[in-house]
């Protein structure tokens, strides 16, 4: 009786730091298992071995920025069945997005002897502004175990068990006191995602909102609060636009500050 074929997964970078790709890697005995049980067809950080698709599953790490990525991105689509993003860049434009606030222009005149030469898009955008996408994990990088239980559920068909409630559970769980109320640290834990295990406040620092917006963040009162902890308004839109600049809860409350 013939083997059953083994389903095929490609991993894609697209503008990032690859540091999503590298927490795959990193992923050791557990990525182990995963290759044993799919075909790692098209993974150039880590083989410069190329299968040919279609993939049952594509990983896209990095957001679109140029041209060429534009197109790029619709042919990756079209030879995936599942196609999942991942990382602050594929899901929500990542630090590069920063451009997107500014003249894009006015920074090529500046940084480049050859403006005419640069090939760029006037904003970084996710993935799912371009193609369908199936799944977004989020984090800056990827938390690694959740990233094998999305792989896992995909295989399987099954609905991942990835979080939507935000770091203060995290915090609550390992026993770490609120940052906020301890120390009067401003802190975006309340309306990040979960993810990342409360590293920072662990360290008596505020939340960076490494994971992206978490499931309807109360943006507003949380810039209320920071405001009684004496944050100005300059502050609290640099606080919004850190990794996750553009994701949209994030991007309005910036916004809403700037324009005073």
């Amino acid at each position: 009786m013939p083997k059953a074929k083994r389903p095929k997964i490609a991993v894609w970078k697209f503008a990032s730091c690859d540091g999503c790709q590298l927490s795959l890697l990193d992923c050791e005995d557990e990525l182990l298992a995963v290759a044993g049980a799919v075909d790692i067809a098209y993974f150039l950080e880590a083989s410069r071995a190329v299968v040919k698709g279609p993939y049952d599953i594509s990983l896209v790490e990095g957001s679109i920025t140029t041209p060429h990525d534009a197109e790029r991105i619709q042919e990756v689509r079209r030879v995936s069945t599942f196609l999942i993003t991942i990382g602050a860049c594929a899901t929500a434009g990542g630090i590069q997005a920063l451009r997107n606030f500014k003249d894009v222009k006015e920074f090529i005149s500046i940084v480049y002897a050859k403006p005419e030469y640069i090939s760029t898009l006037d904003k970084s955008t996710p993935i799912a502004d371009h193609v369908k996408v199936d799944f977004e994990l989020r984090g800056c990088p990827v938390n690694k175990y959740q990233l094998i239980e999305v792989i896992n559920a995909f295989l399987n068909r099954r609905k991942p068990n990835v979080p939507t409630y935000s770091v203060c559970v995290e915090c609550k769980r390992r026993g770490t006191p609120c940052v906020m109320v301890a120390r009067g640290t401003p802190c975006l834990g309340p309306v990040t995602q979960a993810g990342c295990g409360a590293i920072c406040p662990a360290y008596h620092r505020g939340c960076y909102g490494c994971f992206g917006p978490k499931e309807t963040p109360n943006t507003v009162s949380l810039s209320a609060w920071w405001r009684k902890l004496g944050v100005n308004d300059h502050d609290l839109v640099r606080a919004f636009r850190g990794f996750n600049a553009y994701a949209e809860p994030f991007r309005k409350e910036s916004e809403r500050y700037e324009q005073r």
